[in-house]
């Protein structure tokens, strides 16, 4: 058992993400890299003689599979005498992302995604086994990644079971000890139907499941069919494969959503509040995009924002840690945010002291200030010198038409913003 903080041949572990029958997934830091990783680390027991030459030869037949829909295994071997698998990590689960609200176009996308990730093993006749939403990774950009290729067929020849999957997405033949192509197509059926009318079908299914009615509010019958033959007891009239059910997909996804779903997308489009909002909010992009670095979005409202902001400026939502994707080398253990490799200190919260991961002296054209105190180099919106830690005493503004906060002093755009991005103050009405 790994605990936190241990130090695991590169990496130091920061958390334990799950635990299950065959394998449990820690969050940790590669120290060499300056990125944060999942590792993978089978149980000791379930890999030992030719169950071990299984798995590294599934290790190897993933690491074949070359997909955008599809977790890229980063290294695996022996790290402390424990075989471990090393992934890129990503945001959260498909599974914790359904306990949020999900909208139709969501929905869609998503489940295009997995037919593509699906469709793609097919193609190579690879089998997953133990398709469920636990499995999909979701990435920066809302993108979903498919993992554990190959896991689900070796834990079927090392534990007792009558069959390999997890219960509540398997196939009724993959639940006798058969599964085949179509199987992935009925539990790709049983995400995709779980993500359109919120209830997950359970055996014997019988046909219509539960939330059948707010299906038929939320997608045109063309789209029910889809679900319905890939939800077939007998496997002879699903989709052949997931292939097959992506090009169904995809023919009747343009017109997917219901009438009344349509018609509440025109009536919020024509929205003159929401339309100002959008508009406001493109010219504020076109005007600061490069000046603030705005790459992200907020979770809540969607609107643009940097890895420097501590709030986001349009509905004052907090964000103290953060989960975008830093263009920094690494990044601070306690806010996320980006840091450079001569860096002693983050310069955004007040971590403790990592020091210098390079030995070398790094220059940046972003520096355009000195910390009165050591004489280090500063960028816009740092909030403590990476170099001593001094918390900087210097009103940052935001191009030359910005007014000083009343609270924190730094520069706000009253005409775009309704919150300080940097102290979370609400601005008086304009």
């Amino acid at each position: 058992m790994l605990k936190r903080r241990q130090t695991f041949g590169k990496y130091r572990i920061d958390r334990r993400l799950a635990q299950g029958g065959f394998a449990d997934v820690f969050q940790a830091y590669d120290t060499v890299e300056g990125i944060r990783v999942a590792l993978k680390i089978p149980h000791a027991h379930l890999l030992s003689g030719d169950a071990l030459d299984d798995f590294r030869k599934e290790v190897r037949l993933t690491a074949a599979l070359d997909n955008p829909h599809i977790l890229p295994i980063k290294n695996a071997g022996p790290i402390d005498g424990v075989f471990c698998i090393v992934y890129p990590l990503g945001l959260c689960s498909l599974d914790e992302r359904l306990g949020k609200r999900l909208s139709v176009q969501a929905a869609l996308d998503y489940g295009e995604q997995i037919l593509e990730a699906l469709a793609f093993a097919h193609r190579k006749k690879i089998v997953h086994c133990d398709v469920k939403p636990e499995n999909f990774i979701l990435f920066p950009g809302n993108r979903l990644r498919l993992a554990d290729f190959g896991i689900a067929k070796i834990a079927a020849r090392t534990l007792s079971a009558s069959g390999s999957g997890t219960v509540g997405y398997l196939a009724p033949e993959q639940a006798m000890g058969r599964p085949s192509l179509r199987s992935d197509v009925f539990a790709a059926g049983l995400i995709l139907y779980r993500m359109l009318s919120g209830t997950l079908p359970k055996w014997p299914f019988d046909w219509p499941p539960p939330g059948f009615q707010r299906l038929k509010r939320r997608v045109r019958p063309e789209m029910i069919d889809v679900l319905r033959r890939a939800l077939e007891l007998d496997e002879r009239k699903r989709f052949a494969d997931c292939r097959q059910m992506l090009a169904a997909f995809r023919k009747v996804r343009a017109r997917a959503e219901a009438p009344a779903v349509q018609r509440e997308r025109r009536r919020k489009r024509k929205d003159p509040k929401k339309d100002w909002q959008a508009v406001r909010r493109k010219q504020f992009v076109k005007c600061f995009g490069k000046k603030l670095d705005l790459r992200d979005e907020c979770g809540r409202c969607g609107g643009p924002m940097s890895e420097s902001m501590l709030a986001c400026p349009w509905c004052g939502r907090k964000a103290a840690a953060y989960r975008g994707e830093t263009r920094m080398p690494c990044a601070c253990k306690r806010c996320k945010r980006g840091m450079k490799l001569d860096w002693a200190f983050c310069a955004f919260c007040y971590g403790a002291s990592l020091g210098p991961r390079s030995d070398r002296s790094f220059s940046d054209k972003r520096y355009e200030a000195r910390c009165p105190e050591c004489k280090g180099d500063l960028m816009p919106y740092m909030r403590y010198c990476p170099w001593c830690r001094t918390k900087v005493r210097k009103r940052w503004k935001v191009g030359d038409h910005s007014q000083p906060c009343a609270r924190c002093g730094w520069g706000v755009l009253r005409e775009f913003w309704d919150y300080c991005p940097w102290c979370a103050r609400k601005m008086a009405a304009r």
